[in-house]
């Protein structure tokens, strides 16, 4: 964290000069300083300082809008005739706080955001809330300092890799969505998701669930609470759908199963 003293809503040189150092970071030019000096101020911050409304919320908001719409854009134009339920999963994917908080904190930006007292004796500057939030706001202010291309240049320089990398991995897809959407294509009814076996004390347990279909095991998982299980359950269907994992350690013996292979030219299903 970089040391502030009193703090106005016009930078000082000592603001200035961190702030300069943030703009080499994200490496664009900011024609003036005041909208990145209020990106990087917190709301705990302004209120400490009596700058009640000078604070990067409203930036932030502003952000968040022109992010979703960059990553929109790039989307709908890098693949073509993707249904609309599965680019939106992709940009949630990237444009969601976690990855958000991991390219913010890449760029530095915790450092140089201004936080109230409180915030900061509690642990505000490792929050993935507020770190992600404060580059949606420079987002915002990086845009009504320049114009959109240049905001979209910046935006994809940062994202652009992580969606491409996504895509081709399908990291993106909820793994129990994709895989009744696969099931479904052969009939009605939707998977289940069945608890067989728990291990370890209550405070640590493990879950290990099946996921079945019409009877059959297609795939199983475990994991520190039935919701995760599903998933990886979820998960080992669709790799062994897509033949990129053999037979898993947790199975002896698999069949196929004919009401599926109308469907899926190779997907082993496990006996039960």
């Amino acid at each position: 964290m970089h040391e502030v003293g009193h703090v106005t809503k016009t930078p000082d040189p000592q603001r200035i000069a961190a702030l300069q150092q943030v703009q080499a970071r994200l490496g664009v030019v900011f024609p003036k300083y005041g909208l990145l000096h209020q990106a990087l101020i917190h709301k705990s911050f302004a209120n400490e300082r009596s700058l009640s409304g000078f604070d990067n919320e409203r930036l932030e908001f502003l952000g968040d809008a022109v992010l979703e719409l960059v990553v929109s854009e790039y989307i709908f134009r890098c693949f073509p005739g993707t249904p609309e339920g599965e680019l939106a999963r992709l940009r949630s994917a990237v444009v969601s706080e976690p990855p958000l908080a991991i390219k913010a904190r890449s760029l530095g930006l915790g450092e140089y955001l201004l936080l109230g007292h409180g915030e900061e004796h509690a642990g505000g500057r490792n929050l993935d809330s507020l770190i992600s939030n404060a580059l949606e706001a420079v987002i915002g202010a990086l845009y009504l300092e320049t114009d959109y291309v240049t905001c979209r240049d910046f935006i994809l320089d940062l994202l652009g890799d992580d969606i491409q990398t996504l895509w081709h991995t399908k990291d993106f897809v909820d793994p129990k969505s994709a895989l009744q959407e696969k099931v479904q294509q052969c009939g009605h009814l939707a998977p289940t998701y069945d608890v067989y076996h728990e291990q370890g004390p209550d405070h640590d347990k493990i879950f290990h669930v099946a996921v079945k279909w019409q009877g059959e095991t297609l795939g199983k998982g475990q994991g520190k609470s039935k919701k995760d299980a599903e998933q990886a359950a979820a998960r080992h269907a669709l790799q062994l759908l897509s033949g990129k994992q053999d037979q898993p350690i947790f199975f002896n013996s698999y069949t196929p199963a004919p009401t599926l292979m109308g469907a899926f030219s190779t997907f082993p299903v496990y006996s039960r």
